[in-house]
């Protein structure tokens, strides 16, 4: 793809006076002067005021191509035991402390520099059926920040029966969300997985500069949108792992996103600017998914923390473990029909 169709009109803004615009694909809705301070760009560092016109800069910009499987998103309902083709471009419109992947995420902010492959929609969608994948995944980085892109692709994935998953932090704009998910149904966006990165707004603008309320707007959104939603919170020692805070996010999950909504617990390891404390331990991994079963949720899961029960999926009905995982590899399944192979009770999910 050549230089020039990289830098690619953007969609969802508005124009301004004085030649600003508002951009308004995530929930920043950052106003933006043309060439001025961070070179006429927003919060995301991908998006540039050009004499009154956004573009984005990272349209067919791939950092990071990938087979993985699903259930690395972490998926564990949708699809179970398929490849993702997983794509990514440099940016991010949060700012984690902690993000597992700054050296991509925060590259057009930290080094003033956008890196990547160039990659038309259709290599990507010929790709994933060239590794027969089920899915295409938007991942590794923040997908709202590649929208067009995405877009795009999505819509080239759907008649080629290439599901669409969202990896993301779940701060878009409603705007956003509808016009990739669209008015008919199934929507564009198969399915996310939404990082619910704490119940408080001290620690969205503290650590990820950011707020709370957006990101729980999205999940209800997606939930109203037909989207299959399964949510991580990543367990920080001191910072968003008290029983309180912890019984917030499953009351949320549970009351307003629904019992079958499965809820991933990860062990955090210290990174990038966060490095003042270990390691989660492992009890607080178990509490929080006991926190999460008593709220009724059907499904909490442990992330990171390979050949821990916590990995696996049981029949909320019988008890009975009908999917085993080591790790993302599956090592047992006893699922027939999407129903408990024991009790035939229904096990939630997509493709099951």
């Amino acid at each position: 793809m050549p230089e020039s169709e990289m830098v690619h009109k953007a969609l969802l803004y508005e124009p301004l006076d004085e030649n600003r615009v508002r951009c308004n694909l995530c929930a920043h809705r950052c106003t933006i002067a043309p060439g001025k301070r961070d070179h006429g760009r927003g919060i995301c560092h991908v998006r540039e005021n050009r004499d009154g016109t956004l573009y984005t800069l990272v349209y067919g910009r791939t950092i990071s191509q990938a087979v993985d499987p699903i259930e690395k998103k972490p998926l564990f309902h949708f699809y179970p035991g398929t490849g993702a083709f997983s794509i990514a471009t440099p940016g991010c419109n949060l700012r984690c402390s902690f993000c597992q992947n700054s050296d991509i995420s925060q590259m057009p902010r930290d080094r003033d520099l956008i890196a990547g492959t160039s990659a038309t929609p259709a290599a990507i969608v010929a790709a994933a059926q060239r590794y027969e994948c089920r899915s295409i995944a938007y991942t590794y980085t923040e997908p709202t920040i590649f929208f067009e892109y995405a877009w795009d692709i999505a819509k080239l994935a759907r008649p080629a029966n290439l599901a669409n998953v969202f990896v993301t932090n779940g701060f878009m704009t409603p705007e956003m969300l509808r016009l990739f998910c669209g008015d008919s149904q199934p929507p564009l966006m198969d399915a996310a997985n939404v990082d619910l990165k704490a119940f408080t707004d001290e620690f969205y603008r503290q650590q990820c500069g950011a707020r709370l309320q957006p990101v729980l707007d999205s999940l209800k959104l997606m939930k109203e949108l037909g989207v299959w939603v399964e949510v991580t919170t990543l367990v920080i020692p001191g910072l968003n792992d008290s029983d309180a805070e912890l019984r917030q996010i499953a009351a949320f999950i549970a009351d307003e996103l629904g019992v079958a909504t499965p809820w991933h617990v990860s062990r955090f390891h210290p990174t990038y600017r966060l490095t003042d404390r270990g390691p989660t331990p492992l009890a607080t991994l178990i509490r929080a998914r006991d926190i999460g079963l008593s709220a009724g949720l059907r499904y909490v899961y442990i992330g990171n923390v390979p050949g821990s029960d916590g990995e696996d999926t049981f029949c909320y009905s019988c008890g009975q473990r009908v999917i085993g995982r080591w790790g993302f590899r599956i090592t047992d399944y006893r699922i027939q029909d999407g129903r408990c192979a024991q009790c035939g009770t229904v096990i939630d999910g997509v493709g099951l």
